[in-house]
């Protein structure tokens, strides 16, 4: 086909043009879903959810202090907040303020997001604070002083990109960021490695290691684990190949030491182990399996790893944890979490192992937090699509035996259940799904239907009160898929929709939907779709492969050019996932993914699609959002957009924007799902 595209004037950012098409499809969309008298309704309530104070704020240790990011009401952007265990275990804790972003905002101007901190240990005074623009990945870099509560004058400061930096000592930092010409990749990532002194321009920082112009991007850390000091690169080629490297000591003049494992296995080092999750087969082992070994022992050519995790046609690999003398093994078994809590001893067979018990059916358990320097101590979350969260505090190897914190239940769930199932897919392939809904229903109904597909990302089970709120109370049906692309099975499920073969994660995601029909749980016109980002691409691929399945779509901040994408923002980035579009061999198959591409007049009636996105998405270009739109409309198609300002690739910073996008989103499906007498 031809590569004329009329509308690429709509990939100008924040051009005039641009901009005023923006305004104009936002206006008709509010006019055509604010108005429903419904709609204030639903985005007070999900505010409510929201905002609720009895929410639990995850924790982060750092020395005696938890340390939680919060926002509600009263702190819109956000409060950066400390307080201690004694007090956390208390219904209402007392939280000391450390940093108000919203006071913050105010004072300089900025709409600032928080993007996270790196905090020195073992004193836990020194902060590298991370601030977005408005939710963007670029970020500024300002130090900040844990004990004066002050940004530092003079202190280490960087100013907007996509950087990369990490505390060595109090003096120097680890730092990747745009140095100019050749030093961020065609993604927009680092590709240099750099040790910056304090009170040392920037510019002068030393270069330790240079990526390639082709990578990915480059990063280094500094591990100051008392004892085992040391200091890493890392080296990623493409989204799924890297390479792990140990420094010589400072000034000694020696080269990187690669580490020798597959260059599309995770590998990292704690301690004395190294611990290597291969995703093709090594050594005998099976990908998706687990492997430690003495990292000395392994430098010096020492190949017998003791086997921590073997997967099997039902279980995959989650992820795993270091407490000070534990490592903390979750799994997944047909999509719901089992763990187990491993001790170290001598030898290959030397590691022993218990099983972390009391897990419910159905849910996902996951550790929110451990301090592996100095104790055994671990946070354990647990959620379920009826169950809210539930946080526990263990000590290794004893157990999860302490409730810290139990969230609120926010929505009725009197009269539901959830169960699974298996749809057969094209080629067989039996694909996992959840069904949340009226345990006694008698007929078919406005169900939603919610996947992803890509990027190893697993659809698991969690508590969601606005889809409680905004859907499960008003008698809707909640599904979400866990097709091929995803990790549900591991690195072979994913590996199976990579490329060319991207098309079986959306016969996965068809195969669910006539498995729903043929259930009677719903019908064609009551069946709604949603996803984002790469759940997107899935969203308009569904759009435009099996139009007939479908009662509406909702994409948010999707991908849908898949013979620009790589041109766009990070899209380089994700050749290794999808293919890429200059080459002979990729292109054809992109094509045929490419909604942007596909859209037709002829074949059965497009369902209305939601198109959400972001100005200030710098991950997924919001062009792709921009010209589907218009593309559509030029078609006829019934299509409604919408874009934020901002709010980065999330597509809000605050909770009035997440419940105004999501009460958006519910009016949108409830009104043609539900079509009125």
């Amino acid at each position: 086909m031809s590569d004329a595209d009329s509308y690429l004037w709509l990939e100008d950012v924040s051009g005039e043009a641009a901009l005023g098409w923006v305004r104009e499809r936002n206006a008709e969309t509010v006019a055509a879903l604010t108005e429903d008298p419904g709609f204030k309704v639903l985005e007070s309530s999900v505010r409510e959810v929201l905002d609720d104070d009895g929410r639990i704020p995850y924790t982060r240790r750092r020395g005696r202090h938890l340390y939680n990011f919060w926002q509600d009401a009263d702190h819109v952007r956000g409060l950066w907040r400390r307080t201690t265990l004694e007090e956390y275990r208390k219904e209402r804790p007392a939280w000391e303020p450390v940093l108000d972003l919203d006071a913050l905002a105010e004072a300089e101007g900025e709409k600032w997001a928080w993007a996270g901190s790196a905090v020195l240990a073992p004193e836990h005074r020194h902060a590298l604070v991370m601030l977005s623009r408005d939710g963007a990945d670029a970020c500024v870099v300002r130090e900040f002083d844990l004990e004066t509560l002050e940004f530092v004058e003079g202190g280490f400061e960087v100013a907007e990109a996509k950087t990369r930096i990490g505390w060595i000592d109090r003096d120097r930092v680890w730092i990747g960021t745009d140095f100019g010409p050749g030093s961020m990749s065609g993604s927009g990532y680092p590709l240099q490695v750099r040790r910056w002194r304090r009170g040392t321009p920037l510019a002068e920082a030393e270069t330790v290691y240079e990526g390639k112009p082709s990578d990915l991007s480059a990063s280094g850390w500094h591990d100051d684990t008392p004892g085992f000091e040391r200091d890493f690169v890392h080296r990623q080629i493409d989204f799924w190949k890297q390479e792990l490297f140990l420094l010589p000591e400072e000034g000694t003049g020696g080269a990187p030491l690669k580490i020798d494992v597959p260059d599309d296995a995770g590998a990292s080092v704690h301690r004395e182990w190294l611990i290597v999750a291969p995703k093709s087969p090594w050594l005998g082992h099976d990908a998706g399996s687990l492997l430690a070994f003495d990292f000395e022992a392994f430098r010096a050519g020492e190949r017998e790893p003791a086997v921590l995790f073997t997967p099997d046609g039902h279980t995959a690999l989650a992820g795993w944890s270091w407490t000070r003398h534990h490592l903390i093994l979750t799994t997944s078994a047909d999509v719901s979490s089992r763990m187990e809590i491993l001790t170290p001893g001598p030898g290959p067979d030397g590691w022993s192992r218990a099983p972390l018990a009391g897990l419910p059916p159905l849910s996902t358990a996951s550790v929110t937090g451990t301090d592996p320097d100095v104790s055994d101590e671990f946070f354990l979350n647990v959620s379920g699509y009826l169950q809210p969260s539930t946080l526990y505090r263990g000590t290794a190897p004893a157990g999860a035996d302490e409730t810290v914190k139990q969230g609120p239940a926010l929505f009725d769930t009197e009269g539901l259940a959830v169960s699974q199932y298996f749809a057969t897919s094209a080629d067989g392939t039996k694909v996992p799904y959840f069904v949340v809904g009226p345990e006694d229903r008698t007929g078919p109904g406005p169900t939603l239907l919610y996947g992803y597909g890509g990027f190893e990302i697993s659809m698991v089970p969690g508590y969601s009160a606005v889809t409680g709120r905004a859907w499960l109370e008003r008698g809707g049906t909640y599904v979400v898929a866990g097709i091929r692309g995803g990790h549900e099975y591991g690195p072979d499920w994913h590996k199976a929709a990579l490329g060319a073969n991207r098309v079986r994660a959306y016969e996965d995601f068809a195969a669910v939907a006539r498995d729903l029909i043929a259930r009677d749980v719903t019908t064609p016109a009551q069946l709604g779709i949603e996803g984002g980002s790469n759940g997107g691409l899935l969203m308009g691929a569904m759009l435009t492969r099996d139009p007939e399945l479908f009662g509406a779509v909702v994409a948010h901040v999707p991908l849908l050019d898949m013979l620009r994408f790589h041109k766009l923002l990070a899209g380089a980035s994700w050749i290794a996932e999808y293919g890429d579009p200059d080459s002979p061999a990729d292109r054809p198959h992109l094509e045929e993914i490419s909604p942007y591409h596909q859209v037709r007049t002829e074949g059965p009636p497009y369902p209305p699609l939601l198109l959400l996105t972001s100005t200030r998405d710098d991950r997924v270009h919001p062009g792709h959002a921009r010209k589907m739109a218009a593309r559509l409309r030029e078609f006829g198609h019934p299509v409604l957009f919408h874009e934020h300002l901002g709010g980065g690739h999330s597509g809000a910073t605050d909770h009035g924007q997440t419940a105004f996008n999501e009460a958006l989103v519910h009016t949108f499906l409830w009104d043609r799902l539900t079509p009125k007498r």
